[in-house]
């Protein structure tokens, strides 16, 4: 390709691109064959409108093309398609463009992330995805910058550093773009950091607004009311001095007609409650769904899953919007299936609660008291003495992989996992800066030594794709995997699921 060849294509990409934006994203199904933002559209959802490959004629399909990345790590993120070109990451936050018809490598954007910062990521050096507005990607890396590059060459348009560096951050997540600011959170909960998210401006990448998700030293003053309400909920410990944990490492969504942004929130620094908080209390707002007035960051109504979490039980997990109905009438909902177990049906204006049963088994708690919302809890679950085997385990009944809504069939399909995990607390607990804090005793977690006993430890880890019905909470079908640890979910008009 020459130079003026190359420069026409990406004036092309520039165009393509430059009406990436709210009205645009709102209408996506007007566009079928493209995929505007992370779950496609804001709700998201992720099913698609195209129908021409059906459960008929799906076993047709055969191999295109395919693009090797070098690499040979985990690869975790969504594609975003505008027009043809595929815009996604790699590992180290790499972003490429790509030929969405041969695969062509168009262009590569590599942020030269320190390799020593890779001793932060909890879960390797991976990245979930980008986000296309108005001429430009967005992506967050994995040593706490959010940059903005030029869509049609991978050039930087603007860089800020959204994190302190003197703290454990990462970032894995892919940003979110509304109402022209680009949302970003972070991770790094187990190793002493205090979650937050922000916002910036799409145009310049100045901040715009900052939401704390859990309170900081209770003896300065507090950032918000939010802040002085969480604070209510923690007690005894020096929990801000180790950070307190409540990272926003993945989940989002947003209603545009509410101005509502939906925000998931991870678990605490350490797990063990009994370390990090010894007097008790909810610690809001980890293990939490928290609405934001997208526009100022201010709380509008918060959801914690799992009141004073202490099994890792993270509600970071995929969150779709949907209208649906219940009990004769038409609500405004959101879904998730959080770690925990439980799969809950809130109302998404006011975040009261409707529904929530148990997707996966679950013996940390016996169900979930449908007048106050809250979790009944088996108190040996939280193994004040002795070793506990908790379902679910460390990594949820879900994980951080997209499950998806199909609105034809009302089913949410569900990447789920099936295993136990043995919590036990580590008696001479001591926060060590940059380590991995998490309170636990992990001796237990050493595989056993007989050949029979390892073989039915791995038989009782397990995952499924379940079909889930969110009106009447209850599997509508299931397909057995042998493994625990199965890709996203993607539905379609032509009454497909795809799994990866």
């Amino acid at each position: 390709m020459t130079v003026d060849e190359a420069a026409a294509r990406a004036q092309d990409i520039r165009d393509a691109t430059a009406t990436v934006a709210g009205e645009r994203i709102g209408a996506a199904n007007e566009e079928p064959g493209n995929w505007l933002a992370h779950g496609r559209t804001y709700d998201e959802q992720r099913h698609s409108p195209l129908a021409d490959i059906d459960d008929a004629n799906v076993a047709e399909l055969g191999l295109a093309w395919y693009w090797d990345t070098g690499d040979t790590r985990g690869l975790e993120a969504t594609p975003i398609v505008v027009d043809g070109v595929l815009f996604t990451t790699g590992t180290w936050s790499r972003v490429y463009a790509n030929d969405g018809r041969t695969g062509e490598l168009i262009w590569k954007y590599d942020p030269q992330v320190p390799r020593e910062w890779g001793k932060y990521a909890c879960c390797d050096v991976v990245n979930r995805g980008v986000a296309v507005w108005k001429g430009k990607v967005f992506v967050g890396t994995l040593d706490g910058r959010l940059v903005a590059l030029d869509a049609g060459t991978g050039e930087v348009v603007w860089e800020t550093l959204t994190i302190d560096r003197e703290r454990p951050y990462t970032i894995t997540g892919a940003p979110r773009v509304v109402n022209d600011l680009v949302v970003i959170g972070n991770g790094g909960g187990e190793y002493g950091v205090r979650g937050y998210v922000t916002a910036y401006d799409s145009e310049t990448g100045d901040e715009r607004w900052r939401f704390w998700t859990v309170p900081g030293d209770p003896s300065k003053p507090f950032e918000n009311p939010a802040m002085e309400l969480a604070a209510k909920t923690w007690s005894g410990g020096n929990w801000w001095e180790v950070g307190g944990g409540g990272t926003a490492w993945d989940s989002m969504a947003f209603d545009p007609e509410l101005n509502l942004l939906y925000v998931g929130v991870g678990n605490g620094t350490p797990w063990n409650r009994d370390i990090r908080s010894p007097g008790g209390g909810d610690n809001l707002f980890l293990a939490s769904i928290v609405a934001l007035n997208a526009d100022t960051g201010t709380l509008v109504w918060h959801y914690q899953t799992t009141p004073g979490e202490t099994w890792d039980y993270t509600a970071t997990q995929h969150m779709i919007l949907a209208d649906i109905e219940i009990d004769g009438t038409l609500r405004k909902v959101i879904m998730q299936a959080p770690k925990n177990g439980f799969f809950y049906v809130l109302d998404r204006t006011d975040g009261r609660f409707i529904s929530a049963e148990p997707y996966v088994p679950v013996n940390w708690a016996t169900h979930i008291d449908y007048d106050t919302g809250r979790p009944v809890e088996i108190p040996e679950a939280r193994h004040p003495n002795d070793t506990a085997l908790v379902f679910p385990s460390a990594h949820g009944g879900h994980n951080w992989h997209p499950m998806a809504y199909n609105p034809a069939t009302g089913y949410v399909y569900i990447p789920a996992i099936e295993m136990a995990f043995p919590y036990a607390r580590k008696q001479d607990f001591e926060y060590l800066p940059g380590a991995f804090n998490s309170g636990i005793d992990l001796t237990p977690l050493l595989p056993p030594k007989t050949v029979e006993e390892r073989a039915a430890m791995f038989a009782s880890m397990k995952g499924h794709l379940a079909a889930w019905d969110p009106v009447e909470q209850k599997e509508a079908w299931r397909v057995q995997h042998p493994g625990t640890w199965n890709g996203g979910i993607l539905t379609t008009a032509g009454n497909l699921v795809f799994q990866g």
